[in-house]
């Protein structure tokens, strides 16, 4: 039995399949209880102003180097790599390094090595793993890694395609639990730890305990779940956590955001680190943490990532990535310049009737611990008008992108280091809006609702690579997946192969292909009219 502060139940033991008590924390309370950013003045040490393995490339770059290796261009904007100059300008070529150079990433303390050591001092991890094919890369190192572990896998069922990759090239046995749903928005928010609690608690009692937890925190629309409450739960019941935490990679370096999800008790954090924290587009970060299964999954994971990583990873992306850690370090206030921006939106959204803000009915989900203030959902169906013909209509009239659209809603993404034009944005939004009322109202969207998995009859990997047959769509119902096929947006997987396909999804993946913006990635055809299946 272990013995927590006031703000948690004793746990007990969950080998045998008794249930765990969970943390005490209610919606009412989290902010109270949520565990304070400190400043980066306070955490970091002087050693973070340095960015090691860009400085390194710098240094190639201006020694004027006469290269006849790869890459081809020969790190010369003048004399074969006049093409990409003209492109980009002449820094890019001249940085384009290739790996095994000394002085850049050869050796036990290069300064590649010791970037890394710098990023995981930053987000709270024991060992960062710097990765040039995104946070789909991390996930699917991670499912690899805590195969090491045992086969068996709990997974929320909102996790991203790349964590079924992950699945079918470990042969890993997932079983799923379902995140809390916003049903008038079609939003898949999380869990609580009393959640994730009963379904660890039912496959324990089925007889197939699992050895490793995969959760998704932050959602696509800034809900965070109790992060170090799910790993409380998890380790009491002796398994790993991966915490998917893509669209947090900016936390823990502001004391108005969430803490970095390592520093919290995660076991490996997936860090999408373009995506809000300043990185070049398909940089990342796979964080280990300092828990109690790193000493076996140190190993696990650096065989996985050599089996995912090209062995011509970017040096550009890799020095961004450098580059993100320390300008996140230093900051601070500009970070605070974001989230000011960010509350100012809410603010002015809030005056006008015709929007509303979806995080400020956050608290009325029990799995939300905190919002992401750098996320800003909002509410158009007042409008009359779809999420997907508002986003439409902001970039073709106003050249203004956001980053995803539901029938309902807008999304609007911004990074953490970035200063926006707050006036320009609203400006446009209520011009948009202006159009609308313009124009009849639209048929609304009727969506299925977000259908249950059918039941897994095959294991994963053994469907992927099963003799299959492609039928129609009403053929396929009742029959197992040879595919995974996932609604974009946002890209969670629908079905897996080795599920029975029901009715109820080929009717969702149908109307998701039929919208606007929508499409289904891994179908044959664009409408989703026919399945793979398992032959007989």
């Amino acid at each position: 039995m272990l013995h927590q502060d006031s703000s948690h139940i004793d746990l007990t033991d969950a080998t045998a399949g008794e249930a765990v008590a969970v943390p005490a924390v209610t919606p009412a309370d989290a902010a109270a209880q949520a565990i304070a950013v400190e400043s980066p003045q306070q955490r970091f040490g002087p050693e973070h102003a340095r960015a090691p393995y860009a400085e390194a490339i710098e240094r190639f770059a201006d020694s004027s180097p006469l290269s006849l290796m790869v890459p081809g261009h020969g790190n010369d904007p003048e004399n074969g790599g006049m093409h990409l100059a003209e492109l980009f300008g002449t820094r890019v070529p001249q940085l384009d390094v290739p790996l095994m150079l000394p002085g850049i990433d050869l050796g036990d303390d290069s300064p590649l090595v010791q970037a890394q050591r710098l990023a995981a001092d930053a987000w709270g991890a024991k060992r960062t793993w710097f990765l040039t094919n995104g946070a789909s890369q991390a996930n699917r190192t991670a499912a690899i890694a805590v195969r090491g572990l045992g086969e068996r896998i709990l997974i929320q069922r909102s996790m991203h395609s790349s964590l079924t990759d992950g699945v079918l090239l470990s042969g890993l046995i997932p079983a799923f639990v379902s995140p809390n749903i916003d049903e008038h928005h079609g939003i898949a928010h999380g869990l609580t730890p009393a959640m994730l609690d009963a379904a660890l608690t039912r496959e324990a009692a089925a007889g197939t305990p699992v050895s490793s937890v995969l959760v998704v925190s932050p959602s696509y629309f800034g809900s965070t779940a109790d992060v170090a409450g799910l790993a409380e739960v998890a380790h009491a019941h002796g398994a790993a956590i991966i915490v998917d935490g893509a669209w947090g990679a900016h936390f823990g370096f502001h004391p108005d955001l969430p803490e970095s999800p390592a520093r919290l008790g995660a076991d490996l954090a997936i860090s999408s680190t373009h995506k809000l924290a300043g990185s070049l587009t398909q940089s990342a970060m796979l964080h280990l943490g300092d828990g109690p299964f790193a000493e076996r999954l140190e190993p696990l994971v650096a065989r996985a990532f050599s089996m995912t990583a090209s062995t011509s990873m970017s040096g550009i992306l890799m020095s961004s990535l450098d580059a993100a850690r320390r300008a996140l370090v230093q900051g601070e206030a500009q970070i605070g310049e974001a989230v000011a921006a960010a509350r100012e939106i809410r603010d002015r959204l809030r005056r006008d009737p015709r929007f509303a803000v979806i995080s400020d009915g956050f608290d009325a989900y029990p799995d939300i611990f905190q919002t992401d203030l750098l996320r800003v959902p909002i509410d158009v169906s007042g409008l009359g008008q779809s999420g997907h013909w508002v986003r439409s209509r902001m970039s073709e009239a106003h050249d203004i992108y956001l980053e995803m659209s539901t029938a309902t809603s807008v999304v609007a993404v911004i990074g953490a280091l970035r200063t926006i034009d707050v006036d320009r944005f609203i400006a446009a939004l209520a011009a948009v809006a202006d159009e609308a009322a313009t124009l009849p109202a639209a048929d609304a969207i009727a969506f299925p609702a977000l259908p249950e998995a059918g039941e897994l009859r095959v294991r994963p990997r053994d469907a992927y690579f099963g003799e299959s047959e492609v039928v129609s769509a009403g053929e396929a119902v009742g029959r197992v997946s040879a595919d995974t096929l996932a609604a974009y947006p946002p890209g969670i997987p629908n079905l897996l192969p080795g599920e029975e396909i029901t009715a109820e999804t080929v009717a969702f993946l149908q109307a998701v292909a039929a919208s606007p913006t929508g499409y289904v990635r891994g179908a044959i055809d664009a409408g989703v009219a026919q399945f793979r299946v398992l032959r007989g």
